[in-house]
């Protein structure tokens, strides 16, 4: 497999930034199907595929999660196209014996809790940075947050409690006069080691 271009590279990493304004046009649905189509296929382990998105676009819908928003996050997300809760199914296992066949895993997570919620937090939060490169790739904005609570956001678009939102990430063009100036990065030297 060819090494992408240094064009898409920056366009997925080096260039990406945190958004907090956004053009207004609306975010056709078409293209966020498009996003989830191209998002499915990041690995997840055994298959799992716990996250389980919310597409906030309507006044009623944004009405609905305000409420829960972190005062610094509130006028930003009323104004994005699109503001996606990234969440995990707590009984993401449920469908295990047709996204996993090669073996029945679904009664190790069924009997075990902990195991069930380390891994659907850990692999629902994958599969929100696999949403926010296929943005990228599809030339959208992304503008992740977690001020939230979670309990107020659950309680309005989770009221079963089978889901619970991770993440949060507001979508759309952005307007690069908004960006804050870019923070540095840590060093190869300082985060990484070859043992």
């Amino acid at each position: 497999m060819p090494a992408l271009t240094a064009e898409a590279l920056a366009q997925l990493f080096v260039h990406a930034r945190t958004h907090n304004a956004f053009a207004p046009d609306p975010i056709p649905e078409a293209t966020l199907r498009r996003l989830y189509d191209l998002m499915k296929w990041g690995p997840t382990s055994m298959n799992c595929q716990p996250a389980r998105l919310v597409f906030v676009t309507s006044p009623e819908g944004k009405a609905r999660l305000a409420p829960a928003l972190s005062p610094g996050n509130l006028d930003k997300t009323l104004a994005a196209p699109a503001t996606v809760i990234i969440a995990t199914d707590s009984r993401f296992y449920e469908h295990l014996p047709t996204m996993f066949p090669a073996y029945d895993a679904k009664p190790m997570f069924e009997r075990n809790a902990e195991l069930a919620a380390s891994t659907a937090f850990r692999n629902g939060t994958l599969q929100g940075a696999y949403l926010m490169i296929a943005a990228r790739a599809l030339g959208l904005d992304c503008g992740p947050m977690s001020g939230f609570d979670a309990g107020k956001l659950n309680a309005a678009f989770f009221p079963d409690g089978r889901c619970q939102a991770n993440f949060l990430c507001n979508l759309g063009i952005g307007d690069p006069a908004a960006v804050h100036p870019r923070g540095p990065r840590l060093s190869f030297e300082e985060a990484c080691r070859i043992d």
